[in-house]
C-alpha cells in the first residue's frame, strides 16, 4: 500500500472551498488511534497568517510542525517585504518542504486556503509535495462524504455566508457516516478583511436550521 493510499484512510475530515468574496475552511475535532477515540477536540485548523489558513489530517506531530514552519515563514516574508505572502506562494513552499522528505515523508494530507490580491485559493497537498488548486477540495476519510455534499451543492456564486452553511453540513455528513470523524465542527472564513472563526455558537444555530 503506497503512502498516498495510506493518507485516504487517514481518520479526518477537512475541507476547503472558494467563495465570492473569500474562501470557507472546516474540519472536525476527532481524533482516533485504530479504533480508540483518543482525543474529541483536537486542533485540525491553523490560522497561519490574517490571510492563510491550513487543514490537517495525519499524523499530530507532523501537522504541528509544518504549520509552525508554515506560520514562521509567513511571518519572515511579511517582516522582509512589508506585505503577505501570495497565497500559490504559501502552497509552492509547502510542497517543496514536503518533497524533501518524499522518501520518508510528513504523514500528512493539507489544505491550504488563503485570500490574497488575486482573490480566494485552495490547495491540496499531498505528502509527496503534490499541489493542486480548485475550487473545493476535500481530505481524510470522510473526504467521500464531504464530496457527495459538494459535488451536489457547491456552485461558483456561492456567498461566505453560504459557504460556511454548506460547509457545516458537508462536515456532518462526514461525522455521520464516517466512524472516525466526529467532536465538533470548526469552522473559519478568510476574505479581504481577514481571517475569522466561526463560534461554537453559531455553527450550532446553523446547524439546528440546517436540520430543519
Amino acid at each position: 500500500m503506497t503512502t498516498e493510499d495510506k493518507l485516504t484512510k487517514t481518520g479526518t475530515t477537512i475541507l476547503g472551498m472558494v467563495c465570492k468574496e473569500g474562501i470557507v475552511i472546516a474540519t472536525e475535532t476527532r481524533a482516533t488511534m485504530g479504533t480508540l477515540i483518543a482525543h474529541k477536540e483536537t486542533k485540525k485548523l491553523y490560522k497561519i497568517d490574517e490571510h492563510l489558513a491550513l487543514a490537517t489530517a495525519g499524523l499530530v506531530g507532523d501537522l504541528q510542525v509544518l504549520s509552525r514552519y508554515l506560520t514562521a515563514e509567513a511571518n519572515l516574508y511579511r517582516l522582509k517585504r512589508n506585505t503577505k505572502m501570495p497565497v500559490n506562494s504559501a502552497a509552492t513552499l509547502m510542497s517543496n518542504i514536503m518533497n524533501q522528505r518524499k522518501f520518508m515523508p510528513y504523514y500528512v494530507q493539507l489544505i491550504l486556503a488563503g485570500y490574497d490580491d488575486d482573490g480566494g485559493h485552495v490547495y491540496s497537498l499531498d505528502a509527496a509535495g503534490g499541489s493542486i488548486p480548485d475550487k473545493y477540495t476535500a481530505g481524510g476519510s470522510g473526504s467521500p462524504y464531504v464530496f457527495g455534499v459538494m459535488e451536489d451543492h457547491f456552485r461558483d456564486d456561492l456567498t461566505v455566508d453560504e459557504g460556511i452553511d454548506l460547509a457545516i453540513r458537508a462536515i456532518k455528513s462526514a461525522k455521520s457516516r464516517d466512524s472516525a470523524s466526529g467532536g465538533m465542527t470548526n469552522v473559519a472564513v478568510i476574505t479581504k478583511d481577514g481571517f475569522r472563526p466561526i463560534s461554537q455558537d453559531e455553527v450550532q444555530k446553523r446547524l439546528e436550521k440546517i436540520a430543519k
